[in-house]
């Protein structure tokens, strides 16, 4: 069988690399081939439209198998299972209790308990986790940052009244103080100094039981880009690496106490190269304090991302958050958290966490993703990928370490300011629609309404904690959506909802093709639009638009036509709506002579055009 197999496959010849090039020039019939095939990723690189086995023999991720030293193929060597995990916040221990026990009959195998300090205490705890067996659940705690020895000590005499074995007890508490300097401006340099060896010493005999977190999460939740949540979760973990090993602890527990707590973006075969990359870099930084190769594994807990979620169309959030935990779980992480569909204005309805849950146990029950290792392994695109992501996050890294690290870089503000760039540029190409949202500026839903939902602001002070004065610079988080729901919103306040009136004429393949754009770049803002199937004359496509009460009337027709068609039915409307010409045909001087000055098309910035609308209609 195996001649037989080596004689099939000497029977083909591969296409050469230069093959590939000349058809795919064929296929383009003379259009740019950087521009139409070449990926330029936000990361800076270009990645190819095809690569072959002879690109990825040089790499090194392909040196390695799954569960061995860098761990670019993952932890584990024979199965991929994570944690599917759902957080809660608690109030009353008994009502939280009762929670978490019902959803770990659903599903769940990993809890998340958002503590108020104020409530913290053994018989809180013994009351919060009765009937759970820690041997068996995940269960990872949060709370304020000065309190976290406090309830480390607490949940160690709770799991030795309870008999458990230190080495079967899984779980962290999310000890953080550099996450409150670079998202409250609060200096927490105290905080880390005095608490941290006592946190990671309290917790020492349970090795599975992390004392510290890279909340790394909370800057993809504030429109970082792949490579720079990478590079600065790098330098975050580098940070308390650091810290702790000149405060004494030996560098294979301080290791082993790390636990990155890490967005998934929508950028999905970038995502699931990040994982990758991750885990390679991070074993290369801990191999530089200790030739342990088991302390070099890294464990990260996935956290969909709230950034680009949306209020409109709300239900789409779950397709965002789907592909997002697929390139988690394929990129091997060790728990998963998916942030229920509604988390942008209301507090999660039981209907969104089971779905939530059930995202995460589709892709194990339907899809044996947990039973695959590595499975992105071997592809040349997805290896380039990680080699190139694994480049441009390094060199973050090594920028934050110039700077003295990472807590210096905080201090500055460099990695806020860097961060809040990034925030204000991906706002930018979202207005002008260089970035997609799907049901906000692309393609939105002509008749929804909010029906009373409004864009929930972060909370500030979840686990009762002071307000304190920032004194630092800090992150300014927003969705990537809340200036379109912003508009809209205010669109639908109005004393009178616009009507967008479609004036189509001429070529039919042209003006629907431009009706179309139209509609959905207005429907943008919240207007109600009416497309129609053509009119004869100029004339009548304008008497039916005021018949419909239109506020805005956009004329939809081919380029070679708008000298005849735009200036009489500009006039013919004389002032009673507003006159848009869709598209920025050659004539356009010629019509802003004429007076005509709105027009709208792939080169307009959305947001600024719909904004001003909305000011010439007194909204």
């Amino acid at each position: 069988m195996a001649n037989n197999n080596e004689k099939l496959f000497s029977d083909f010849t591969a296409p050469s690399r230069q093959e590939w090039l000349d058809k795919i020039e064929v296929d383009l019939k003379g259009a740019d081939f950087q521009k139409k095939m070449v990926w330029k990723t936000n990361e800076g690189f270009s990645m190819q439209p095809f690569y072959q086995k002879q690109d990825v023999d040089k790499l090194a991720t392909v040196n390695a198998l799954p569960g061995e030293f860098p761990y670019v193929r993952g932890n584990k060597a024979d199965n991929n299972e994570w944690h599917v995990r759902q957080d809660i916040v608690c109030g009353c221990p008994k009502e939280a209790n009762a929670k978490a026990l019902d959803i770990l009959n659903k599903g769940i195998d990993s809890l998340g308990f958002k503590i108020p300090a104020d409530k913290i205490s053994a018989d809180y705890i013994s009351t919060l986790l009765e009937g759970i067996y820690c041997e068996i659940v995940e269960l990872n705690f949060t709370t304020c940052q000065s309190h976290c020895v406090e309830l480390a000590k607490i949940l160690v005499d709770y799991f030795q009244k309870k008999s458990c074995d230190p080495s079967k007890v899984e779980g962290s508490i999310c000890f953080d103080p550099l996450e409150k300097i670079i998202m409250k401006g609060k200096d927490t340099t105290s905080v880390m100094k005095n608490f941290l060896k006592e946190m990671v010493d309290t917790l020492a005999a349970y090795p599975k039981f992390s004392a510290v977190a890279v909340n790394a999460y909370k800057l993809t939740d504030s429109g970082a880009y792949s490579y720079q949540d990478l590079g600065y979760a790098l330098a975050w973990g580098n940070e308390y690496m650091n810290q702790m090993v000149e405060a004494g602890i030996a560098p294979e527990l301080a290791a082993q106490s790390i636990k990155f707590n890490m967005g998934v973006n929508g950028v999905y075969f970038m995502e699931i190269a990040k994982f990758r990359a991750a885990r390679m870099l991070w074993s290369q930084i801990v191999s530089q304090y200790t030739n342990d190769a088991e302390s070099a594994k890294m464990h990260v807990c996935a956290i969909t991302t709230t950034y680009n979620m949306t209020v409109f169309d709300s239900y789409v959030n779950m397709l965002r958050s789907q592909t997002e935990t697929m390139s988690a779980a394929l990129g091997g992480v060790d728990s998963i958290v998916v942030v229920p569909f509604d988390a942008p204005y209301e507090t999660a309805t039981d209907f969104a966490e089971r779905i939530a849950r059930n995202q995460q146990l589709l892709l194990k029950e339907e899809c044996h993703f947990d039973r695959m290792v590595d499975v992105a392994g071997g592809s040349y695109f997805i290896e380039e990928l990680t080699t190139a992501l694994a480049g441009e996050a390094w060199k973050q890294f090594l920028a934050v370490e110039e700077e003295g690290g990472f807590l210096a870089a905080a201090l500055t503000g460099s990695i806020q300011n860097t961060i809040n760039e990034t925030d204000k540029v991906r706002h930018a190409n979202a207005g002008k629609r260089k970035e997609f949202i799907l049901g906000t500026n692309q393609f939105p839903n002509f008749t929804e309404k909010s029906e009373g939902k409004t864009p929930i602001t972060p909370c500030c002070n979840c686990c009762g904690e002071q307000k304190e004065e920032a004194s630092i610079a800090k992150i300014q988080t927003s969705r990537l959506a809340s200036d379109f729901e912003s508009l809209r919103l205010t669109t639908e306040n109005a004393a009178k909802q616009p009507v967008a009136f479609m004036l189509t004429i001429g070529n039919l393949a042209m003006r629907q093709a431009r009706a179309q754009f139209s509609c959905n770049f207005l429907a943008a803002a919240g207007y109600k639009v009416i497309d129609n199937l053509g009119f004869p004359t100029v004339e009548e496509g304008v008497e039916k638009a005021v018949e419909a009460g239109a506020d805005i009337v956009v004329i939809c027709s081919s380029y070679d036509k708008y000298a005849d068609y735009a200036i009489p039915a500009f006039k013919a409307l004389n002032g009673r709506a507003l006159f848009v010409v869709a598209g920025a045909p050659a004539c356009a001087e010629d019509l802003k002579a004429a007076g005509i000055e709105n027009f709208i098309h792939v080169r307009v910035d959305q947001l600024k055009t719909l904004k001003e609308y909305n000011a010439k209609l007194g909204i």
